[in-house]
This record gives C-alpha cells, sequence and structure tokens, in this order.
C-alpha cells in the first residue's frame, strides 16, 4: 500500500465523514477486517476521491443515490450524516 495514497485518502474520509465516525471504523476494525479498511481509505478514499474532476459535493450526491438505491442502510447513514 503506497503510504502517501494512504494519507490522502484519509485526510478525505475523515473531511466528508467526519473524524468520529472514521475514528470509530479504523478502532473497531479486527485482524480480519484491517485490510479492507486500509483498501478502502488507500483506494476509494485516496484514489478516487481526491480527483479533482467533478466536485467533492457532486461525488457525495452520487454515492447518496448509489447507496440508495443499493438498500445500504449503514452506508448511507454515515454519508448522509457526514460532515
Amino acid at each position: 500500500m503506497n503510504d502517501e495514497q494512504y494519507e490522502k485518502g484519509l485526510e478525505v474520509r475523515r473531511a466528508v465523514m467526519g473524524d468520529s465516525y472514521v475514528d470509530k471504523a479504523l478502532s473497531s476494525a479486527t485482524d480480519f477486517t484491517q485490510p479492507l479498511q486500509d483498501l478502502v481509505t488507500a483506494n476509494c478514499w485516496g484514489e478516487v476521491w481526491v480527483r479533482d474532476v467533478i466536485s467533492r459535493q457532486t461525488r457525495s450526491l452520487i454515492t447518496i443515490a448509489t447507496l440508495a438505491a443499493l438498500k445500504a442502510p449503514t452506508e448511507l447513514k454515515g454519508h448522509v450524516r457526514g460532515r
């Protein structure tokens, strides 16, 4: 994993989701789920969300619409409550 990509991802993840949400997700990770947290932070947040092709607001709206369509209430709650 690229440490720089992870750090950028962590910064964006905290900006979008809020510190308490991210802290809870990271602190509750187990040995089994930690690799997924690392992957999500580095790749989803650190690779996709850092791109400036579309605004963060538009990206959030697309994410919320997708999560609603997928009936993913836990993830949807996090993105709606975000910062």
